[in-house]
């Protein structure tokens, strides 16, 4: 049976031979490099985590490929995909998951490694098929919360931009997106003048901190 390594990240981008312990303000990511199909990965997953592993199944247990070209990818301004002159969890996974089948295509093999991304807890995960752009636009099982906005959000390597914003400016920054990502998942159950009425106020919000002004926090979508 393939060996099992998990390797984490703090904020500054500093590895970490271990998950480390999360806190209100630290998200973990978690990857596993090695074939790890469920009920193994799930045990990293949780509402603070981002998890990503190279199979959907326990029988995928071939050697893995995805690891290295999720390495490979934190570093690669190609798998930048916002142009935010820094990658994120989320953009690395999909630049990965491209590679690997890629490989696997070239070499005129099976494709044994079906990787996916868990980032709100749920212990379902999702595959990057799911996915137009950075925005996960395939519907869940039984309607379950989609993956992906937490990913997006957690980058090994911060953009000198980055840097320079303030932690609590960027932690408000970042409630500010979920919350417009939560509420754009439940447009379909709104009506549109509703809808329209929640996100203003946080669209606004958003504008006034990259702008560099304080403001006053609005109501959360719910």
């Amino acid at each position: 049976m393939p060996s099992h390594s998990t390797s984490s990240a703090t904020p500054s981008g500093r590895r970490t031979s271990r998950a480390s312990r999360c806190s209100s303000a630290t998200t973990r990511a978690a990857a596993r490099r090695s074939a790890s199909g469920p009920p193994r990965w799930a045990r990293a997953s949780g509402t603070r985590s981002s998890t990503t592993t190279a199979t959907r199944r326990g029988q995928e247990n071939n050697v893995a490929h995805f690891g290295d070209y999720l390495s490979a990818a934190i570093a690669d301004p190609a798998a930048d995909l916002d142009k935010d002159g820094q990658t994120s969890l989320l953009e690395a996974f999909l630049a990965a998951s491209s590679h690997t089948a890629e490989f696997y295509a070239s070499d005129g093999r099976i494709l044994t490694e079906h990787a996916i991304l868990d980032d709100n807890g749920d212990k379902l995960g999702i595959g990057a098929d799911f996915f137009s752009g950075l925005r996960a636009t395939k519907a869940a099982r039984d309607d379950a919360p989609l993956d992906g906005p937490r990913a997006r959000q957690w980058h090994l390597v911060l953009s000198p931009t980055e840097q320079a914003m303030p932690a609590e400016r960027r932690g408000r920054r970042d409630e500010l997106e979920l919350a417009i990502e939560q509420l754009r998942q439940q447009k379909d159950t709104l009506a549109e003048a509703d809808y329209y009425a929640r996100l203003e106020p946080l669209l606004l919000e958003l504008a006034r901190l990259y702008a560099g002004r304080d403001a006053a926090p609005t109501t959360r979508a719910r």
